[in-house]
């Protein structure tokens, strides 16, 4: 997913995680890598995080908390964050989508960030993976 609010721009995309998984236990987990870059013209620090996890048995899961990877970073006009992390579904694909709360260093507004929906699932393998053998990660959560 790539969504822009605000003037900030969150990209997101998944890729199943064969070797941490075991499908006999109904246990699947899936990698994801998320850039959020600040394309307004003022700082705003990460707050917090929203995550609306839905499997494929339409069971929603919601996960919230401070920041991102233990880390509340703090973007100034044109600066961006990496960062990769993990979920756990019980089913062999789901989507993830949600929001992250920013505080706009200025006049300290708190801005509503959208997170794009994004597909969990073992198919995306090997056109993620290759498509991603690229890229620099940041580190993990």
């Amino acid at each position: 997913s790539d969504m822009t609010t605000h003037g900030v721009r969150v990209g997101a995309n998944a890729f199943y995680l064969p070797d941490e998984s075991t499908p006999e236990d109904n246990e699947f987990v899936f990698g994801y890598r998320i850039v959020i870059l600040n394309d307004s013209e003022r700082t705003v620090t990460l707050k917090t995080r929203h995550w609306d996890l839905i499997d494929a048995k339409g069971e929603l899961r919601v996960v919230d908390g401070a920041g991102v990877v233990g880390q509340q970073p703090r973007l100034a006009p044109g600066e961006a964050f990496k960062y990769h992390s993990f979920a756990v579904l019980p089913t062999p694909w789901g989507t993830m989508e949600g929001h992250y709360t920013f505080r706009a260093e200025d006049n300290q507004e708190e801005l509503t960030i959208a997170i794009g929906r994004f597909y969990l699932t073992q198919e995306s393998i090997q056109h993620t993976v290759e498509s991603a053998s690229d890229t620099t990660e940041a580190g993990p959560d």
